[in-house]
């Protein structure tokens, strides 16, 4: 009897999840127009539309499927893909009902059966209404030019930002263990309350770092998907790589490793954030941060973890990427170039390289006049300078044609100031006649090479896809910067000049 007990409780918690499975979202917007709406949902840092309803009579919109949604913060799009709201989608609420008015879409604002929406339909309206009640505060302060309005912006400003933080604690409390909580527990910053003095009896700024660094994550569940589908996930992680991690490539990587333990293997989570992480740091902003997408390659792309992640055509075209970059970050010497200068020209070409027109065909070339070619070398490590800058560049190329001539000065106005500096231009293609006068034309008095015998591969040596391509080295060939503009020459050379006086 025992066991039939169960059996019909199975059955009928089998017919009852049955009963409840699929979506079904009813929107009554009074107003609208639309004949066409779209259901769409945030995912990290993208948007996507996950239902359409195709028929809207009088504001009636329904999106209705077989499936249950995922839990997130979803919005109404109308015809037009404009936003009209947002709302919470979650296991409870897969059947629901809103509705509002067109003429004032948040004030008339009303979840049917959704208490977790109207929490969150009115947490939208206190900030809001807090925004329209600063902005209406600076409008009457600028009218007014007052001498010290700045400082009362700010005043009024710190009071609006402290009543939202006590509003967003409140909701969190009031709805704790619902994704509402979860949600404005993501934009809401943790600051410390009861900072200690510093030795100059200010607040102690290190410390409130240090809370504010050790708390930012506090309450985020890395192993819920849902955590990407509302639009404060994707800002939060920018902020606190960007502004929060000491910018350092090394800080950085420690910083992702961490992360990604949170995580697990094959989520969405994990996934979105390998793929944001190696596209942010492959051409990053700052100046030697490709390092992480080294690390990235070596770390996660060599080693699997990002199988599932991207199509093993990608991931091979990623490590290659990788193993391009590797031997180029700031502080590595810089690769070996086997370049023939204009005067060798003339010995290179009577050997045949000018009119060869197959690889097979320069090989053999090579091969036949090696020792003498060998001795036509201009070599990038032979050059002695305690600044040399590395510029690849092409006559045709309508960017160089800007920066060559602001290079040409720089340097000059360098060697005018007693500085040991030497350019090293490379000419990136192979129409000698047109390159040579060009140089000659334009006056180009610094080391002029080119490519001559074909045996140097620019793209993959120095990662040349377009020109100009500017590095600067050391007296060592180390790499101190590179992927720069020629604005950027001079304080570079500056600041290399204080590193050599230390030393």
């Amino acid at each position: 009897m025992k066991k039939i007990l169960i059996s019909f409780a199975l059955f009928f918690g089998l017919i009852s999840a049955q009963a409840q499975s699929g979506h079904e979202i009813k929107i009554n917007l009074k107003n609208c127009k639309d004949t066409v709406a779209y259901l769409a949902f945030y995912q990290f840092d993208k948007l996507y539309i996950s239902d359409t309803c195709k028929k809207v009579v009088n504001g009636n919109i329904v999106f209705k499927g077989k499936k249950n949604l995922d839990k997130g913060v979803y919005f109404l799009l109308s015809q037009e893909k404009g936003n009209y709201f947002d709302f919470i989608i979650d296991e409870q609420t897969q059947k629901q009902q809103i509705t509002s008015d067109k003429s004032n879409l948040l004030e008339n604002l009303k979840a049917v059966n959704s208490k977790q929406n109207e929490n969150f339909f009115n947490y939208i309206r206190f900030v809001s209404a807090k925004n329209k009640e600063f902005d209406t505060f600076k409008k009457s302060i600028k009218e007014q030019k007052k001498s010290d309005s700045t400082a009362l912006l700010t005043k009024e400003f710190k009071v609006l930002n402290e009543s939202i933080m006590e509003n967003d604690l409140n909701t969190i409390t009031q709805n704790k263990g619902n994704y509402l909580s979860e949600i404005i527990n993501l934009k809401t910053e943790k600051v410390a309350k009861d900072i200690p003095k510093a030795t100059n009896g200010r607040p102690d700024s290190i410390f409130s770092y240090h809370y504010y660094k050790n708390h930012f994550w506090d309450g985020v569940n890395f192993q819920d998907d849902a955590m990407l589908y509302n639009p404060f996930f994707a800002n939060k992680i920018k902020q606190y790589f960007n502004s929060v991690v000491v910018q350092h490539p090394d800080s950085v990587c420690v910083e992702i490793d961490r992360m990604m333990l949170k995580t697990k293997q094959g989520t969405k989570m994990n996934m979105l954030l390998l793929a944001y992480f190696t596209s942010t740091y492959e051409i990053p902003k700052i100046m030697g941060m490709d390092k992480v997408f080294v690390y990235m390659v070596d770390n996660y792309f060599k080693t699997g973890k990002a199988k599932g992640v991207y199509d093993d055509s990608v991931i091979k075209l990623i490590i290659s990427r990788g193993n391009v970059l590797a031997p180029l970050q700031l502080g590595k010497t810089a690769p070996e170039l086997y370049m023939i200068d204009i005067p060798g020209h003339d010995k290179i070409s009577k050997m045949g390289f000018d009119t060869a027109k197959t690889s097979e065909e320069i090989t053999k070339i090579y091969y036949d006049n090696k020792p003498e070619i060998e001795q036509s070398y201009v070599t990038l490590s032979s050059i002695k300078a305690d600044y040399l800058v590395l510029l690849f560049w092409d006559v045709d190329c309508g960017h160089c044609q800007k920066e060559v001539p602001k290079i040409l000065d720089l340097y000059h106005e360098l060697l005018k100031e007693k500085k040991d500096v030497k350019i090293f231009g490379v000419y990136t293609q192979n129409e000698f006649d047109k390159y040579k006068k060009y140089i000659i034309d334009n006056k180009i008095d610094w080391i002029n090479v080119y490519d001559g015998v074909h045996i140097n591969n620019l793209k993959d040596k120095y990662d040349v896809v377009t020109t100009p391509v500017i590095y600067i080295l050391d007296k060592n060939k180390v790499i101190k910067a590179k992927g720069i503009g020629s604005e950027a020459i001079k304080s570079i050379v500056t600041q290399m000049e204080k590193e050599y006086s230390k030393k």
